[in-house]
């Protein structure tokens, strides 16, 4: 059977978070249509992530880490989803798994992405638990419930596509 380019891709992002496995239990993916809780997120730049800005508005939220290579490619797509779609009520809330913030902090500033990130803290991942795989993105509608849920690497035309749910 042949085996295709997404399950090669997810396959290898599930190696690539390896390290971060041993240190956390990874979750589910959340199914579509399935209510998507929302923890306060410490942003690396200083700011608070409060779930009640996310009311109403289409929400990405991008499980990443600055040492994994599919979240390199997949990062500077997201960047330009939230430069173009932000005034039309799209919203970012990326959490690094990395273990030092500022490793997260270096790399975030190093590439000069603006979207909004924060840490996976365990008081996040109890409300916001890392489902398997690595880069993990999950789309939460204005009505707060999941219409989108990838586990690895996504194509830039999918990322841009979520623009299709504001």
């Amino acid at each position: 059977m042949p085996v295709s380019r997404r399950s090669l891709i997810s396959s290898a992002a599930v190696a690539a978070a390896w390290p971060f496995a041993a240190t956390a239990r990874a979750a589910a993916l959340p199914a579509v249509g399935a209510r998507l809780p929302l923890a306060e997120v410490a942003l690396l730049d200083g700011s608070r992530f409060l779930p009640a800005s996310a009311d109403g508005k289409l929400l990405v939220v991008y499980w990443w880490a600055s040492w994994c290579p599919f979240c390199a490619v997949q990062s500077p797509h997201i960047e330009a989803l939230w430069q173009a779609q932000r005034a039309h009520g799209l919203s970012v809330l990326a959490l690094s798994i990395d273990r030092e913030p500022q490793a997260a902090l270096n790399y975030i500033r190093q590439k000069k992405y603006s979207f909004p990130a924060g840490m996976l803290t365990p008081d996040v991942a109890r409300t916001m638990p890392k489902p398997q795989g690595l880069p993990v993105t999950v789309v939460r509608g204005r009505d707060g419930r999941v219409v989108l849920a990838e586990a690895g690497e996504m194509f830039p035309d999918d990322i841009e596509g979520i623009a299709k749910f504001l």
